[in-house]
């Protein structure tokens, strides 16, 4: 694939992508087989390639049980030959099947996701949550195993603490094991907090990739929730924007959005992510789309560029104080 100029590397890890991941949340759940292909068919036509899955998703739905969307994902890669084209991200640890960092666990769940994902090596290995029952070193070994035997590029930490992320690093270069290359923290306009205080000055000094989730806020920054009937009348997720984000802070957000956005001529949701892809420990940001206009729309945040004053205006609206 010819190297688009915005490539931005994901830590140290050798692997770079543009600013925005595909989330595979989606993937036997809002969106079946056939809407997969198609979403995947024009992430990849848009020159973009972060997929990201977990061996979980999506467990939550109704007849599933876990493992549907790498199952996909891996239909889609043999129907369409494009394995070099993308950067595959998966997880282990949140999958009542495979839960756990234990070293057994982390090559169990990791040969069940290369088997259904139908190929030979993971891109990015996130642990898609900490385990204080495992010693670090165990999980860090397991995860070296993987590499030497060439079924993993390199990891990720999902959900880690500042503390534990910090005592992950440490460990890996004390006793020569691979380090988390990439951050999956929860963050977006509304949710700053927890990321900006300690994880992101961490991320920045060790030089780590960054790819937020949540970054639309369960679908509020995209402005479809404007009111608590909006949320009653969606999905489950309605009950989530009601009780966290239709608050006086939520609404002063998406009206500073909605400024922004008629002035760049573009969406609420564009404007939500082009916050996040300027911001400088961000690698790129993870949403999910349904359909392939929504797709677009979304893809085009990555080249949407804010102004100093945009970024400030959206900073003063999303403060906490």
């Amino acid at each position: 694939m010819t190297a688009p100029r915005d490539l931005r590397p994901l830590g140290r890890s050798g692997l770079h992508i543009r600013p925005f991941a595909f989330g595979g949340n989606v993937f036997g759940w809002s969106a079946d087989e056939a809407t997969t292909f198609a979403l995947l068919d024009a992430f990849i036509a848009g020159g973009f390639g972060f997929i990201d899955t977990a061996d979980a998703y999506p467990a939550w739905v109704p007849g599933n049980r876990g493992g549907e969307s790498e199952t996909l994902i891996g239909r889609w890669l043999a129907r369409s030959g494009r394995r070099d084209d993308v950067v595959i991200a998966t997880k282990v640890a949140k999958w009542s099947e495979r839960p756990g960092l234990s070293p057994d666990n982390i090559a169990r769940a990791a040969d069940d996701s290369l088997r259904r994902l139908g190929i030979d090596t993971i891109d990015v290995y996130f642990a898609h949550e900490d385990d204080p029952g495992v010693p670090i070193e165990d999980v860090l070994g397991a995860f070296s195993r993987l590499i030497e035997q060439g079924k993993v590029r390199t990891i990720g930490a999902s959900n880690f603490s500042a503390v534990r992320l910090g005592e992950a690093l440490d460990i890996a270069e004390r006793h020569g094991l691979p380090r988390y290359e990439v951050l999956q923290p929860e963050y977006n306009l509304y949710d700053r907090i927890g990321y900006e205080a300690e994880l992101e000055p961490m991320a920045l000094e060790r030089g780590l990739g960054v790819v937020s989730y949540y970054s639309l806020a369960s679908g509020f920054l995209s402005g479809k929730y404007r009111s608590p009937a909006d949320a009653v009348r969606s999905s489950a997720r309605g009950s989530t924007v009601v009780g966290k984000y239709l608050n006086p802070r939520g609404e002063r957000i998406l009206s500073t959005l909605d400024s922004i956005a008629a002035t760049h001529r573009a969406t609420a949701a564009q404007v939500a992510l082009a916050w996040l892809t300027a911001r400088p420990s961000i690698t790129a940001p993870i949403a999910s789309a349904t359909t392939t206009a929504q797709l677009d729309e979304l893809l085009g945040a990555a080249t949407l560029p804010l102004s100093p004053a945009d970024i400030a205006a959206l900073d003063a609206a999303s403060s906490s104080e």
